[in-house]
C-alpha cells in the first residue's frame, strides 16, 4: 500500500504541470465535447502523463464546478467502475450534454474533442 502511494506521488511530484494548470485545461473543455487523460496532459505540455492528469482530477475540489465529467479514457470509457455512483453521475451529465454512448463506449473518432 505504501509503495503504490509513493509511485502515484513521485510521478505526481515530478509532473512538468502542476493541478492548476489541468483544471485550467479542463474549464476551457467546451459543453457537448469531451477529452481523454492523455489529452489533457499533451494541452499541458507532457504527453504521456495521463495518470498524473487522473490522480489530480481524483482531487479536485468538491464545489469547484469544473466539468471533470468531460474527461474519459483513451478507449472512450467512463474510468469508474461500471455501476458505481460516480460512473451512473459521469453518464447522466454527459448525456444530458448531447454526448452518446454505444456499448459503453464514445466514439472519440466521429465526436469533436476539444483543444484548449
Amino acid at each position: 500500500m505504501l509503495v503504490a502511494f509513493y509511485l502515484r506521488w513521485r510521478d505526481f511530484l515530478h509532473a512538468p504541470f502542476n493541478p492548476s494548470d489541468i483544471w485550467f485545461i479542463l474549464d476551457k473543455i467546451p459543453n457537448g465535447n469531451v477529452a481523454t487523460y492523455g489529452q489533457l496532459a499533451a494541452m499541458a505540455g507532457a504527453p504521456g502523463y495521463a495518470r498524473v492528469v487522473g490522480n489530480i482530477l481524483r482531487q479536485l475540489p468538491s464545489g469547484s464546478g469544473l466539468p471533470w465529467h468531460r474527461v474519459i479514457n483513451s478507449k472512450g470509457k467512463i474510468s469508474f467502475p461500471e455501476g458505481s455512483s460516480k460512473y451512473l453521475e459521469q453518464h447522466r451529465r454527459l448525456e444530458q450534454e448531447g454526448i452518446t454512448f454505444l456499448n459503453g463506449k464514445v466514439n472519440l473518432r466521429i465526436l469533436p474533442t476539444t483543444r484548449a
